[in-house]
């Protein structure tokens, strides 16, 4: 089963008609989840078809307005569609406080369980967990406290070997989840089967990182180190590696160090600036250090393998 990632914006600052504030949808064994919440960011689910109901978890990055303005919109649209189910909101400290006097000042309270999780340790830390998957901080080095997101798969049961099972009459279904998690086999004369010789590894895992707004920052790479897929601001092009150290933002060529340096597999490049109108040239110098880099646009699906 593939990892899924749809870009629903891809852009910094001011929002235009073809330039939308950043917001991405992560579907990943069988969760959903919506990272960064750009202005018009519903109005980008519904022309991809991703239906509200799906969203139960909000991954902010950071409190600038490329990145929450399209929070309360969604929070409100969510109460007049009668949601009932509770939605949980993973951000900085202090967004609660923005979301809810919002919610108080226009006498909109929701109708549904609005749970806050606010984020403020400089190190990274597990903010999400079940048995299926796992949510670390990864953070960044902004103007404001910012952090991106590292989705990590757990590992799954094993795969049974039905060829080798089959040479154990002993070995019934009832049997069956026992190999799935791994225990061994004991016939009836005493014999123990190791659990190898009965199963196969399980899929290998894979991982999503999201590095939002950010300078050049290679603390981070022991954090997202072989990440199947990373994705990382490039405001700039390196004709501006000043601007973007002032602003701390990252270049295209900066971004591309860091997916080197931590060794993933593929790169996404997107927040760029509106000062370029051909985002085909963050791709060119991303890939003069790191081949295997794509551009993020609004409406692109990632199946990451």
């Amino acid at each position: 089963m593939s990892l899924k990632l749809t870009i629903l914006g891809c852009h910094s600052a001011t929002p235009r008609v073809n330039a939308h504030p950043t917001s991405q949808f992560l579907e990943i064994k069988n969760h959903n989840f919506l990272i960064d919440c750009g202005e018009g960011t519903q109005v980008q689910l519904r022309k991809y078809g991703i239906k509200f109901s799906k969203i139960k978890h909000i991954f902010i990055s950071h409190l600038h307005g490329d990145h929450i303005y399209g929070l309360i919109g969604l929070v409100a649209t969510f109460r007049l569609l009668n949601r009932e189910t509770e939605l949980h909101i993973y951000g900085p400290k202090g967004l609660k406080e923005i979301i809810t006097l919002q919610l108080k000042l226009s006498n909109s309270w929701t109708h549904y369980p609005l749970l806050f999780h606010e984020l403020s340790s400089e190190k990274s830390e597990l903010i999400f967990e079940d048995d299926k998957v796992e949510v670390f901080t990864i953070p960044l080095d902004h103007r404001i406290y910012t952090n991106g997101f590292l989705f990590k798969e757990k590992i799954g049961e094993r795969k049974l070997d039905m060829n080798a099972i089959l040479n154990y009459p002993e070995i019934e279904i009832c049997d069956y989840q026992n190999l799935k998690i791994g225990r061994d086999f004991t016939l009836k004369n005493g014999k123990v089967l190791k659990n190898e010789i009965l199963t196969l590894d399980p899929e290998k895992t894979k991982s999503y990182a999201f590095c939002s707004d950010t300078s050049y920052f290679p603390e981070i790479v022991p954090i997202i180190k072989n990440a199947s897929c990373l994705y990382h601001e490039t405001t700039f092009l390196k004709d501006r590696e000043e601007l973007a150290a002032k602003t701390k933002h990252s270049t295209a060529s900066q971004a591309a160090n860091i997916a080197k340096q931590a060794n993933v597999k593929q790169l996404i490049v997107g927040h760029y600036s509106g000062r370029y109108k051909n985002i085909e040239a963050f791709k060119t110098e991303a890939q003069e250090v790191f081949k295997n880099t794509f551009l993020a646009e609004a409406g692109k699906v990632f199946e990451i393998i």
